[in-house]
């Protein structure tokens, strides 16, 4: 996407712990079945990456995703060093699926996952601080095929291709629409602002290519309402009386 003038700005694992053998009565609360004995707990500075991330492990050991929840108003007012954006639990029989899962996710994070900000006069292919940044984020990301974690709150087919849409509330809205318009993809889920984080956006379904082709017009649109956020505000060519 270098091309679009867009850069990576790289999610952050704030905190990363293992309860082996978690007592009864606090994983039933946590949403953790009998067969759940033991949990990894994780936060990070970006709750889509990390929903994101959490349903990647799902796909390469042999846990569950039990709890999984945004924090308000996002990461620059968490309300701890570690807490970050979004808490996630994984579950699983014992603490060896746990440390598979959790490898599985921490790899996808630096690899594969992450929001981009708009160039305006930074240079191409660097990574950005996600606190030091102050302009436009969105996250154009493609899942080619989903895990149990995103089939279970997007109620698709686990193997199913999704785009996953977010930008603050008007660039959502708009870029979504344009996505929509552009490619051959259906609507599967919309969050209109305001979600925990203030932001908004969508799942998109279809083919891959069309998945792929949709999360480039979201981000063509990001792009294009960052640099002209008030074309429409000018006198019509003709005034009501």
């Amino acid at each position: 996407m270098n091309h679009m003038n867009i850069f990576p700005i790289r999610p952050k694992l704030l905190s990363c712990r293992i309860i082996p053998s978690i007592d009864k009565c606090l994983a039933k609360s946590l949403g953790c079945s009998e067969k759940h004995n033991s949990v990894g707990i994780v936060t990070c500075d970006q709750d889509d990456s990390m929903y994101v991330a959490l349903d990647h492990a799902t796909k390469f050991a042999d846990v569950d995703v039990v709890y999984a929840k945004s924090f308000y108003a996002g990461s620059a007012h968490s309300s701890g060093p570690i807490s970050g954006e979004i808490m996630g639990v994984l579950a699983a029989t014992n603490p060896d699926h746990i440390k598979e899962g959790l490898l599985a996710l921490r790899q996808s994070l630096e690899d594969e996952i992450s929001f981009y900000g708009i160039g305006h006069g930074h240079g191409h292919g660097h990574d950005h601080d996600h606190d030091q940044y102050k302009g436009v984020t969105f996250f154009p990301h493609v899942v080619p095929s989903i895990g149990s974690y995103l089939a279970s709150i997007s109620g698709l087919s686990v193997g199913t291709p999704m785009a996953y849409l977010i930008a603050p509330p008007t660039e959502s809205l708009i870029a979504v629409d344009h996505a929509l318009k552009t490619a051959d993809v259906k609507l599967v889920k919309y969050f209109a602002p305001p979600t925990e984080t203030n932001f908004g956006g969508a799942y998109l379904t279809g083919a891959v290519h069309s998945v792929e082709a949709a999360a480039r017009a979201f981000a063509e649109m990001i792009i294009e309402i960052s640099l002209h956020p008030l074309i429409a505000d000018q006198n019509p060519f003709r005034l009501r009386r």
